[in-house]
């Protein structure tokens, strides 16, 4: 599950250590002996693209509307538009002095991802080439790092999707669970020819999140484990080093600002990559990813050395291509770096390019066909508009399926005789299904990740303590004042998918309350809640592993568990029914008060 979509934070960014500057990092030139004519010094320039969190993301299109791509920001998206901008800088700089790099999170995120993973596997023998291998392949990318989002699909999927690429996938801190050798390549060097006879060499150090371990716990335990960034890039920049590289990159799936979604499950800071600048000595700059967040240009200072290191975030799903230029000169017998700056290029300024169209219209013309299939008829409009703040039927819905698919899965176990309580976050703020016709698409809006579920044994005393972390999400507003919707929520920066519904209980959440004190009249099947009583919990993988640090369920006794995704047991739901009628899975669990006063009629 991503982070939040996005945070615009201008042409300059200050998150995590170092301060944020305008323009580029240079040092002044040496000065000429007095008396003699200044020594012409060979000089060097090239260029660094980058893009990241693409989430699957090659056309300007919505397949969940069914339509071209829009905001209210004027944003447009898809590899087909980066790859535009990508050739008109090689055109200006010339292609032997640029490279095109990625900071992770490729092949999950849209349908199309989705499609090339289940439906129409990459893995199944003779299996298709993955859309984004063939866009990546065809645009030209020199490296990429993992992402958290890469181990999705496990890791089955991920190894063919990288022996699909041109290019290699680095993952420095992926490695080997038993050997601790790194289970992918850590590194590339590339070198780039220069006027002078005397080539630059170019590290890129690919890193990823230690987050996996968490979020993907089912397919990577006793398989894989994922050190620190700060520790891992401490031992291998040192190494590039000593082999000759005269710039050291790093392509990090890590945010700046030095922030954790896991609380204390890790002994790592997963948005780390400020931290790694400040930190490891020998960085030139770092592609920063994961975070979903706009970076034009962050400078930060490391503390050993207290040399400036550039970082630069394009936001993600293409809509943005960041720039590093680097200036570097001849002295003392090798290159060094005189300055690097950095810029974002904006995706909307350009038209797609018509030979990524062209190469892969076939393949997002099954998806549009598959997305439209029809499932069964809504008998009113559903929709998450107001869900955050209100007991809506759409998020029902999930809960309804996921108790649903749980107590099928139990019903011959000895935990058969448990209540079963779900939960699900309002994920989306804009998906609809319409009343009439459902599609595959519209279910795909109300679910947009790719999670799975999983039952745990929760007591009534962690119930409780979940449902007031919960209720954390909002606002403390007092009895009386004016409730304005839009800032009631996402306190302290928590997003939506981090905020539950519980179903199968009853309760209400005042908001005039300090956040732990919030949760009131808590019933289950009439009466007050027993702390002692044992529940059988439906929560997605995410939550089960531990995002979003709700406390008890991560440790909680697992008692089954699948692969199947949530989006495709709701689909399954719907079709089996035939019919959406929200009297088969609305109910009116919880409600927000102040001081017992409902907010909402």
């Amino acid at each position: 599950m991503p982070l939040n979509r996005r945070s615009f934070l201008g042409k300059t960014a200050a998150t995590g250590a170092g301060a944020a500057l305008a323009g580029a990092v240079a040092v002044p030139a040496a000065q000429a002996r007095p008396g003699r004519p200044p020594k012409k010094r060979k000089r060097y320039a090239f260029t660094v693209m980058g893009t990241t969190d693409l989430h699957g993301h090659v056309f300007n299109w919505d397949y969940y509307k069914d339509a071209a791509y829009t905001d209210s920001a004027g944003n447009a998206q898809g590899l087909s538009r980066i790859s535009t901008l990508v050739q008109r800088i090689r055109a200006e700089k010339g292609r032997h002095n640029t490279l095109l790099i990625d900071a992770g999170d490729t092949i999950q995120g849209t349908p199309l991802t989705y499609y090339f993973a289940r439906v129409d596997p990459i893995t199944a023998a003779n299996g298709p080439v993955h859309p984004m291998a063939q866009a990546m392949n065809a645009i030209g990318y020199d490296a990429a790092a993992l992402g958290n989002h890469e181990f999705n699909y496990g890791i089955d999927t991920l190894r063919k999707f990288e022996s699909q690429l041109r290019f290699p996938l680095l993952g420095a801190n992926a490695v080997d669970a038993k050997t601790e050798k790194p289970a992918f390549k850590p590194y590339v060097i590339k070198k780039m020819r220069t006027p002078h006879g005397k080539d630059v060499k170019v590290a890129i150090l690919g890193l990823t999140n230690p987050g996996i371990a968490i979020w993907d716990k089912a397919y990577v335990q006793g398989v894989l484990k994922f050190p620190g960034l700060e520790e891992q890039a401490a031992k291998w920049v040192p190494k590039l080093r000593s082999m000759g590289a005269d710039v050291v990159i790093i392509s990090a799936h890590s945010g700046a600002s030095g922030t954790s979604s896991w609380g204390d499950q890790l002994p790592y800071v997963e948005n780390a990559a400020a931290s790694v600048a400040a930190k490891v000595p020998g960085i030139d700059a770092i592609l920063v990813g994961h975070a979903h967040v706009e970076i034009a240009q962050q400078l930060v200072t490391n503390e050993k050395t207290g040399k400036t290191v550039v970082l630069a975030e394009p936001l993600c799903y293409a809509e943005r291509l960041a720039q590093f230029d680097f200036e570097l000169v001849w002295e003392k017998g090798r290159w060094s770096v005189e300055s690097v700056s950095s810029k974002l290029l904006n995706s909307n300024t350009v038209a797609d390019d018509p030979k990524i169209t062209k190469l892969l219209k076939a393949d997002h013309d099954l998806v549009v066909k598959y997305v439209n299939q029809v499932v069964g008829q809504a008998t009113t409009t559903l929709t998450t508009e107001d869900a955050r703040y209100k007991d809506a039927p759409i998020i029902d819905l999930i809960n309804k399926v996921q108790a649903d698919v749980v107590t099928d899965a139990l019903k011959s176990t000895s935990y058969a005789s448990l209540p079963v309580l779900s939960q699900a976050s309002p994920f989306s703020r804009t998906s609809q299904i319409p009343a009439g016709n459902v599609t595959i698409r519209d279910l795909s809006s109300l679910y947009v990740y790719d999670n799975t579920l999983v039952a745990k044994l929760m007591t009534g005393a962690q119930v409780r303590a979940y449902l007031e972390y919960s209720a954390e999400y909002f606002v403390q507003t007092a009895a009386g004042a004016v409730v304005d919707v839009e800032k009631l929520t996402n306190a302290g920066n928590r997003p939506d998918y981090n905020y539950d519904y519980v179903s199968g209980v009853s309760y209400d959440i005042d908001i005039a309350q300090a956040a732990g004190s919030r949760i009131k009249n808590l019933k289950f099947d009439g009466a007050d809640l027993d702390d002692a009583a044992q529940f059988v919990f439906a929560v997605n993988n995410y939550r089960a592993n531990g995002g979003g640090a709700f406390p008890g369920v991560a440790t909680a006794q697992e008692l089954w568990s699948e692969s199947i995704e949530i989006r495709t047991r709701i689909a399954e739901w719907v079709t089996a029914k035939g019919v959406l009628d929200p009297a088969d899975f609305a109910s009116v669990d919880w409600k927000l008060t102040r001081d017992g006063t409902p907010v909402f009629s």
